[in-house]
This record gives structure tokens, sequence and C-alpha cells, in this order.
């Protein structure tokens, strides 16, 4: 099998500003500067009274979005929209209420590529509907259709990509852990990175979306051993410790719908390279800290150790790069991890099944190029040391 691109990007800064996507490192790489605001902007005007839902089709369900966003002339409101997915194309249904709108002449809608406005004109003035950056996937902005519906805005859109469900018109916490599950089909997710408490954080917050099991390493750990990871350290050391994470890591490793949270630093397995057999068993997330002031220097930080290869980290499939670090915006980090973890099985949607694979044939140490049935690692290995 061929060798498989991973790593995607996200860099999370101290500063709340709007979602932007990039490409970079020859790889689908994200961009996320939102750490202190929802992840998914979008805007409804607070003069739209709620829709009857007369005489309209049957849909999968009636959603109520609450609308966070950083502009201060854009208050926080809530209010009810219709939303169905019909695998080819997704419908929005939007209230029209009291505007009294009925003609198309006072209707604007723009929708391209992942984004959606939608205003009308009322009194010589317009009323934003929605506007939004952030759909939950990629649309065919050219098969565009709308039109009314008695005192509803009924707007059709093309998917890209049919095979994807849509839990929702925009991309939030909630429509990206419904979306991820479908697209996970169980794999496990680690957390790996620096910090012991930041990996926990991040973990727990996961497997409460996805409804997976929350497991850590430290726990496990000191479980086992009646004693704290610290005084282990030390009396016997970091290597002692790593080694000790590593069993606990292949006895995990043949576990499905699981986030399990690594130890940080030193003392953790996912630092040193040769170690890693058993985290390519799910999709591994580094979360990293950085001193990167902006995007251009966070993609270079990273194309620097995907380059260099000397950071065992950069074995990662996902990384999300984090200015600093606050427990309360967990689930901020958990939804930029989800979102890219989104966008890398959706680059190869085959990927939940390698990883099936790699783990029935035993966690080799062949990831990403899988090896035929019968392969022996250290034949291989004593092979290479005789030549």
């Amino acid at each position: 099998m061929a060798a498989i691109a991973t790593t995607h990007l996200c860099f999370i800064p101290r500063n709340p500003t709007n979602i932007l996507q990039f490409h970079s490192l020859s790889k689908s790489t994200l961009f996320i500067p939102n750490i202190y605001a929802s992840a998914s902007i979008a805007r409804f005007s607070s003069s739209v009274s709620p829709f009857k839902s007369n005489n309209v089709k049957p849909l999968d369900r009636l959603c109520r979005l609450t609308c966070n966003t950083t502009s201060s002339t854009v208050s926080a409101t809530t209010k009810n929209y219709e939303f169905s997915d019909g695998s080819y194309e997704v419908e929005l249904r939007l209230p029209l209420g009291n505007l009294d709108i009925h003609s198309s002449k006072d209707i604007y809608v723009d929708a391209d590529g992942t984004s959606l406005t939608v205003r009308v004109q009322r009194h010589g003035s317009f009323i934003t509907l929605i506007e939004t950056n952030n759909l939950f996937d990629k649309i065919k902005p050219a098969e565009t259709i709308w039109y009314i519906d008695e005192d509803q805005l009924v707007i059709n859109l093309k998917k890209q990509d049919p095979e994807l469900k849509w839990p929702d018109i925009v991309e939030s916490w909630e429509s990206l852990t419904a979306g991820g599950i479908q697209l996970l089909k169980g794999t496990s997710i680690y957390i790996v990175g620096d910090s012991t408490e930041v990996n926990q954080n991040v973990a727990q917050e996961l497997a409460l979306g996805l409804g997976y099991t929350p497991l850590n390493t430290k726990e496990l750990l000191e479980t086992f051993t009646k004693q704290t990871v610290d005084s282990w350290l030390l009396a016997e050391g970091f290597d002692s410790v790593a080694e000790a994470e590593g069993a606990v890591l292949e006895s995990l490793s043949s576990h499905v719908r699981a986030v399990v949270a690594t130890l940080g630093g030193q003392q953790g397995v996912a630092r040193r390279a040769d170690k890693w057999r058993h985290l390519y068993a799910g999709f591994t997330v580094w979360l990293s800290q950085t001193e990167a002031m902006d995007e251009d220097s966070a993609k270079e930080e990273a194309r620097r150790h995907i380059q260099d290869g000397n950071l065992a980290y950069s074995k990662a499939d996902v990384v999300v790069k984090l200015q600093g670090w606050d427990a309360d915006h967990a689930r901020s980090v958990a939804q930029a991890s989800l979102h890219a973890l989104k966008q890398l099985i959706l680059s190869d949607k085959k990927l939940p099944g390698k990883k099936s694979l790699y783990i029935r044939l035993g966690c080799r140490g062949d990831w990403p190029n899988i090896k035929p049935p019968g392969w022996d690692p250290s034949a291989e290995a004593h092979a290479s040391a005789t030549t």
C-alpha cells in the first residue's frame, strides 16, 4: 500500500478571529484562530419571526441553533429553521414570518464553497437572515436552487460529496461530533503532546462528544502500580515509565470507540519514535504548544517538524497548534481536533478501514505501508542489520 500523507494542521492563537483555511505542506491544512469563540460563525437577524411548518414535506429533524459571534454589531440570537439531508443535496428552510416578502427580487442568496449568505430587502434596507462561512462541507454553488414556499424561503444546496451525511447546515461542536461518528467508524483516537494535563482535558471532551470511552494512561498506570507517576519517575526514571505506558497502549490497541490521553513530555512513550507501533492503531492528535504568533509561523514550524522528523510527535495524523492553554476552553481544542480529523478522513475515506486492518494484523509497526500477512518485522530488522 502506498504511503499516506498525514499531518493536518490546526493553529489556535490567544485572540479570537474568524475561521480561515489554507493549504500548505503539500497536504490539506487547517488554521483555526478561534479558541475563545464558537468555531462555527453564523448570524441570524433578530427581527425574523418563528415560522409555521404549513404544507412542508417531512424533514429529518427540526433544528434550533444558538449562534455565537465575536462581532460587536451582531448580537447572539436563537432562531428556528428546518434542515434536511437528501443524500445528493441538503435543504434549508428559513422563516420569512412577518417580513411580507412576496417577490424573489427582494431576496439575495449567495452560496460559495463552504459559505452561505441570505439577505432580504424590506423598506429599502437589507436584513440578514443567515451568514456563515462554515457550512458543514463543500457545496456546488452553481447548482444552488431557492424559492419561496408560503412564508418560508427554501434553499437547496448540492453537496460535493453525496456520501457524507450532513448532521446540520453549519459545522459546530454538535454537528462535528455527530458527523465524526459516521466518519471514524469506531476507530479510537490517541491524544499526544508535551502536557499530560492538556491531553487529558481534551481527550475527556472528545470522548463525551463522540460517546466514546475516555481513557488515560496516567490513571491506568497509577491504578495498576498503586503509586503516582511522579514517584515512579523519581524511583526508576523516564525510560521505566515509558516502557510501562507502552505495555498499556499495547493492551488498548485492540479497543474501539475510545479516546486515550497519553503521558506528556519525556515520560511519555509518544516522545519515542520507535515506540509508535500501537499508537498507529488509532488516529493520533498532537496537541503542540507553540510560540508562533501567526499562521505563517505556525505553518513553518509544522513544516520543519515534519521534514526533520526529529520529533516523534510529528508522526501524528493531526497537529493542533496551541498558543497558550486554558482548561475552560478544552472543548474549542477538541472541536478543532475533530475538524482536522474530518478533513483527514474525507481526503481518504479508506483510512478507518486501514486502521482496522493494521490492528487485525497485529500492530506490527508497518504503518502506513501495511505489509502482507506473515510479514515479520523482527526478521526484516535482522536482515537489515546483517547487510
